[in-house]
């Protein structure tokens, strides 16, 4: 049962950290829309749609006032440009031809991340590293805007300071900008009309009334084995958690964790694919426990290397962030990569060179540019590598464009202190980290940040600010309505269990709609995402490597040790082949 309870508080903590963890490299973070067709491409729905006078516009800069937010525009069709230009000229239109040895295409959070990676750890391997970006400004889905003493995220919001992640802040000069949640901060779930705390620990297991006994004694005994077996074939994750820990874990926990950080179906995610850790446990110990165990004694018996002694040291399970928000960390890589990354660089072609390695063509500011590179990172969403790797290997890309992604929004807003709900208070302030609303509860929304408690200087001091997710692969209308209506139906529900029915309307700060927010990592993903990988290799591509969130996970976090892992496989490549352009 401890082991259940700490399983419980793990995935709870996850998502509270996590919500929607867009790719920063996008369209992005991207949840699925009806597309319109223009020119036989595909385009985002929402991108042709007129937004409404209000609505903000879907291209920020990582850090914009309001006035400037609403100013920027059309960033989703980026991509898909980029994607689906005419063919590349020839070489005679195009300026001399500048040489690298990697180049990767896109500077969200993966793409900055493995250049700094590349940088930091394996210059002596890769020289001479590229970043280009189609929009223009780095970062991704990363946005953080600030409007008087507010500051809120739109895209990410927070990341857990593993150790990769605090090496990415150490190496990038922040640490003195990192902050750090409260670990202590309470983790809710809306179940049977109240805000239910999730067990922050195994001592916590008798007192939560998250679950019945009868729940409790079941998730208890399936963590030791007394379940049924495996079915031999490859399972969603609802049906591994009722089979392995029973109904009640997966309806009150499991479930709003999934619609929380993937904006997902549990029945169509993979337990592989995106709880691979828990996934393996089985695998390894014969049930969760029994793997637990099996994984004690193998870090007992392989000795890590010494931790870094310039890391901090978190306390607890936590999140962080940075003083003035997420688009501190992409802002930094960029100003030590200075001119080698480049804006408003659109990818027209790429190609394989008769000598090895590739050729990639690119619209810029400055005319045409013809790059040659030994090799690429492509960091873009699936749907637009897919595109692009098409006349190069079309089983490539017809794997990678069965990848979905639905929509998800984004809508920041604030009341008074004295809105929110007395039972909800502790000494006069609304304390943790937010709450999950299972999709049997009646509620639209999908979960609720407390981004002013999160992290100090978000808001005024007399007022709270609410960061709700609301869509995701269940819910894919939202792209119909407008922010009228989204702001109307988030407040419906807060109102159910934060705020207090006859508070005043909500100070509304932010909607933003992704219409493509995060890959789904679906029974199959990894079958599909290793035969792209093979059609790749079959087609001649060496050389060529597939990133982002739908390559390594969503969680931002993730992402950073992805590009550590992109830079590594890199690097090795330079070691093995012998490539000459």
């Amino acid at each position: 049962m401890e082991v259940a309870a700490s399983l419980l508080w793990s995935a709870s903590s996850t998502f509270l950290t996590h919500p929607p963890p867009f790719q920063a490299s996008l369209s992005p973070y991207s949840i699925l829309t009806p597309p319109h067709k223009r020119s036989s491409v595909k385009f985002p729905y929402w991108s042709h749609r007129k937004p409404s006078p209000d609505r903000r516009s879907p291209n920020p800069d990582a850090t914009l006032s309001t006035d400037q937010h609403h100013k920027k525009a059309h960033c989703f069709q980026v991509y898909d440009q980029q994607a689906v230009a005419p063919p590349s000229p020839t070489t005679e239109k195009t300026q001399n031809k500048e040489k690298y040895d990697c180049v990767i295409v896109g500077a969200g959070i993966s793409g900055l991340c493995t250049a700094q990676a590349l940088a930091t750890k394996h210059s002596g391997d890769v020289k001479s590293v590229l970043v280009t970006e189609a929009r223009d400004r780095v970062g991704g889905n990363i946005t953080t805007v600030q409007k008087g003493d507010y500051l809120w995220e739109e895209g990410p919001n927070s990341f857990q300071p593993s150790d990769p992640m605090l090496t990415m802040v150490v190496d990038t000069g922040l640490k003195d900008e990192l902050v750090l949640g409260d670990p202590t901060a309470p983790r809710f779930v809306f179940w049977q009309g109240k805000l239910r705390p999730v067990p922050a620990g195994p001592t916590d297991l008798p007192f939560f009334d998250l679950m019945s006994i009868q729940g409790k004694l079941r998730a208890g005994l399936g963590a030791l084995g007394l379940r049924p077996p495996p079915p031999g074939r490859e399972e969603s994750v609802e049906e591994f958690v009722r089979r392995n820990l029973g109904a009640e874990v997966f309806e009150r926990l499991i479930e709003p964790f999934c619609s929380g950080v993937y904006a997902g179906n549990p029945a169509k995610l993979s337990m592989k694919a995106a709880f691979g850790r828990v996934w393996r446990l089985e695998e390894m110990g014969g049930s969760i426990i029994g793997g637990t165990f099996k994984l004690i004694q193998e870090k007992r018996n392989n000795f890590a290397p010494p931790r870094d002694p310039r890391l901090p040291k978190p306390k607890g399970q936590t999140v962080g962030s940075f003083r003035k928000g997420l688009t501190t960390l992409p802002k930094a890589i960029a100003e030590k990569l200075g001119s080698n990354i480049k804006l408003n660089w659109k990818l027209e072609s790429i190609q394989r060179a008769s000598g090895g390695g590739f050729e990639l063509v690119y619209v810029t500011p400055e005319g045409m540019k013809l790059i040659s590179t030994k090799s690429v990172l492509l960091t873009v969403p699936s749907y637009v590598a897919s595109n692009i790797l098409r006349p190069l290997s079309p089983r490539a890309a017809d794997s990678l464009a069965k990848f979905y992604y639905p929509p998800v929004a984004a809508v920041t807003i604030s009341y008074p202190k004295s809105a929110v709900r007395e039972e909800r208070l502790v000494d006069g302030e609304l304390k943790g980290f937010g709450q999950l609303h299972p999709r049997s509860q009646g509620v639209e929304t999908l979960g609720t940040i407390y981004s002013s408690s999160l992290f100090p200087g978000r808001a005024p001091a007399d007022r709270v600010m609410l960061l709700n997710y609301i869509g995701g692969a269940t819910n894919t209308e939202i792209t119909s309505k407008d922010e009228a209506e989204l702001v109307k139906q988030v407040d419906k529900d807060v109102r159910k269990m934060l705020i207090k029915p006859d508070a005043p309307s909500p100070e509304v700060l932010g909607v933003r709609v992704w219409p493509k927010a995060i890959p789904q990592f679906e029974v199959g993903h990894l079958d599909i995402l290793d035969d792209a990988r093979k059609a790749l290799d079959s087609s001649g591509l060496e050389g060529l490597f597939l990133g982002g969130n739908y390559v390594v996970g969503v969680a931002l976090g993730r992402c950073v040790e992805g590009a550590y892992e992109s830079a590594d496989s890199i690097s090795e490549y330079f070691k093995k082949a012998s490539v000459r352009v």
